[in-house]
Parts: C-alpha cells; sequence; structure tokens
C-alpha cells in the first residue's frame, strides 16, 4: 500500500488560507514589567498593519489602576481613528476597512467603557470577554465565579451587539489549569457553546499556560469543528512555554483551523503586578515560577512556518522579521523568536555561504553540473532484496 503525500488528503479540514492576528500591544505588552511608551505602541500598531495584520488587538479597557500598562487607551485608539492615520492607510493601498481593532472589555464596566468611546467615534470594532473552564483560574482573572460571570457576559454582549460592536468570547484552560491542573476537553466544548448561544460572534479558544500538546490540540478542535463547523468561528490562541508549540499549530491546521493569534518576539503572559519601579495590583500573584518561559506563540516563526507550508496568510514576512529585530531594542533583551535571527528557509539559497572551485573541479573529473552520482552507476536504483519489503 502506497503512502498518501498530499497533506490535503489526509487532513481534508486543512485550509489553504488562514488569517493571524496580532495581540502584541496588548497580550504581549501587559506582562512587561516597565511602561512601554505610546509613542512606541503607536508604531508598532501602525506598523503591524502596513505588514498585512487585520485583525489586531490595540488596549484593554479595563481600570488603568489594576493595569497601568494601558493608561493610554484612548490615545490609541483615537490614533488608529485619526484621518492622518487613514490616509496613511490609502497611500499604502489599504483598505481601511478591512482592519477590525480589537480591545479587552473582561468586566461589563469595561464594555461600558467602549460603548462610549464608540459614541465618540474612537470605539473599537470588537470586545473580547473571558472565561476558564476551570474556576479557580477563572476567578484569578475575573474576580467572580462562573456562574455569575455567564450572567454579566450575557447582559454585556447584548448591549455591544446593540452599540454595533462584535464581541468574542474566550475559553480558558482548555488543555490544563495552572491553578486547578487538569481539565476535560469537553468541558471547553460546552463553554464555546454557551457562548454562541448567548450572542458571541466568535470564540477564542486558549492555551494560557503551554499545557496543550499536539495530540490533544488536534482531538478538541476536531471535536469543535464537529459541533460547530463553520471555521470562522473559531481563534486558536497558543502560549509557549515548552517550547512545543508549533506542533499544536500545525495540529489545529490538521484539524481544520485557519485563525490564528501571536505576538511578536512571543511575547506576553499575566498581567504584570509591577510596572517601572511600583509595586501594582495586575491580577495578584503570578502563577509561574519563571517569566523568561511565558508568552504566546511568536508571529514571526509561526508565519514563516505557515508560508513555507505553502499556505497562504497575507503577511510582508520580512517586515515582520524587521520589526521582531526592532523590538528586541524595544524591550531590552532577546525574546523568544528564532527566524529572526536564522532567517527563512530560501528556495535560492545562500550562495554567499558557498566554497569557491566547485564548478572547477566538476569540470577536471568531467562530471556535468548537477550530476550526483558516477557515470559507472546505472541510472535505476536497484535495492538489495532485504530491503524491498
Amino acid at each position: 500500500m502506497r503512502t498518501e503525500y498530499d497533506l490535503w488528503k489526509i487532513f481534508p479540514r486543512m485550509p489553504k488560507k488562514v488569517t493571524i492576528g496580532d495581540i502584541t500591544i496588548r497580550d504581549g505588552f501587559q506582562h512587561e514589567e516597565k511602561f512601554i511608551s505610546t509613542q512606541a505602541k503607536k508604531f508598532y500598531l501602525e506598523e503591524l498593519i502596513f505588514a498585512g495584520c487585520r485583525d489586531i488587538e490595540v488596549t484593554n479597557l479595563g481600570n488603568p489602576y489594576i493595569m497601568p500598562q494601558f493608561s493610554d487607551a484612548e490615545e490609541l485608539l483615537t490614533h488608529l481613528r485619526s484621518d492622518r492615520f487613514k490616509k496613511k492607510c490609502e497611500r499604502k493601498k489599504i483598505n481601511y476597512d478591512d482592519i477590525c481593532l480589537t480591545a479587552i472589555t473582561i468586566r461589563e464596566s469595561a464594555v461600558d467603557r467602549a460603548i462610549e468611546l464608540r459614541k465618540k467615534g474612537i470605539g473599537p470594532d470588537r470586545l473580547l470577554m473571558m472565561v476558564s473552564t476551570e474556576e479557580e483560574h477563572h476567578f484569578a482573572n475575573s474576580g467572580t465565579t462562573l456562574p455569575d460571570y455567564w450572567k454579566e457576559a450575557e447582559q454585556a454582549i447584548k448591549k455591544c451587539n446593540d452599540a454595533g460592536m462584535k464581541m468574542c468570547g474566550t475559553v480558558s484552560t482548555i488543555w490544563g489549569s495552572p491553578i486547578g491542573g487538569a481539565t476535560d476537553l469537553k468541558d471547553a466544548v460546552e463553554f464555546s457553546r454557551r457562548w454562541l448561544e448567548i450572542g458571541a460572534h466568535d470564540i477564542e479558544h486558549a492555551d494560557h499556560d503551554g499545557s496543550a500538546s499536539a495530540a490533544e490540540v488536534y482531538r478538541y478542535f476536531s471535536m469543535v469543528l464537529d459541533e460547530m463547523p463553520n471555521p470562522k468561528l473559531h481563534i486558536a490562541h497558543f502560549h509557549e512555554t515548552k517550547r512545543v508549540a508549533s506542533a499544536s499549530i500545525l495540529a489545529a491546521l490538521q484539524a481544520g483551523i485557519n485563525n490564528f493569534e501571536a505576538t511578536i518576539g512571543g511575547l506576553g503572559g499575566q498581567p504584570a503586578n509591577f510596572l517601572g519601579d511600583t509595586p501594582v495590583k495586575g491580577t495578584g500573584e503570578y502563577y509561574y515560577d519563571d517569566p523568561r518561559y511565558v508568552g504566546l506563540v511568536c508571529i514571526e516563526d509561526t508565519l514563516v512556518q505557515i508560508d513555507e507550508m505553502g499556505i497562504e496568510h497575507g503577511y510582508d514576512i520580512n517586515r515582520i522579521l524587521w520589526l521582531g529585530r526592532q523590538m528586541e531594542k524595544t524591550i531590552g533583551r532577546r525574546l523568544r523568536s528564532e527566524a529572526i535571527i536564522n532567517g527563512r528557509t530560501l528556495k535560492e539559497g545562500h550562495m554567499h555561504y558557498a566554497r569557491p572551485g566547485l564548478a572547477k573541479l566538476k569540470e577536471k573529473f568531467g562530471e556535468k553540473s548537477k550530476q550526483a552520482f558516477p557515470n559507472t552507476w546505472s541510472e535505476k536504483v536497484v535495492l538489495p532484496e532485504q530491503y524491498r519489503k
């Protein structure tokens, strides 16, 4: 029996085109213990859009007392709604209406704030609320119980939709909780269905602490698409704590997921409880031991991976790799992208590394330029009998 080599025949749900949203400015920067300047945030927001990003998380509209990293939320939204920025997009032949600006609104008060900003003409297009299937983790993030939060979310979604904005419902601790431990995939499928039942526009399926394995990712997203088969409803969100998230991305693709999130340099994680020289509230004590192993999948490496699979993505990868190098200067440390150092696997190769003299040596030996085997060998390989079975 011959092996099937065509991945799309083996995995018929696997997409040939994907959407990759960037959440650097929100999830990426929320983990940093220094304030990233508003000017830097504007720069990266613009450059990500110019590089091809059309789904971008701009900020968090929660209480800036808890997360002062987002005290400039309104200024960022105002900048992206400005005529000046719209004209920049026009000059670069970017359809401004294709850009979706998302703001995180974990609690209803933040949704109310988004609605007021919408009335001023600077509000986001899309909001996000979040539940965890494991209640201790949910309580750490939201400060309330699951039943109470679901009631609040149902009310907030109605307000959001009435105001002309979309709501994304996030499901977290799908593959395990950093607080409560093992979880059941069936619970996450049920939570996803609940989000749609109460009016959410799409669902972010989040591995917030890097618990996922490739096999379980494939199993989960297959379950999800069996229950809710429209892939436009689903976004995969992977954190990188064990350096295996690229396998999770591949497994999600094979299951049929075509929408992903990432950050420059793999930034991100639990909101900081220290900013500059000042302790801040954040979401309390960190639930990890070493911040070097916290963060999302790198958009640089993810794009290279997907591009080399021949899947369409809409990004200028070279510009993204350049942005990754700039981000290391902004943050002030080595980040997690390997692609910004090692580059892409170029079909034309890296001929500047070639050693001189090969052509002359082949000519001396009487060999053709592409000849790989001696002239005395047969054209067709004949395997020994013991290797033919």
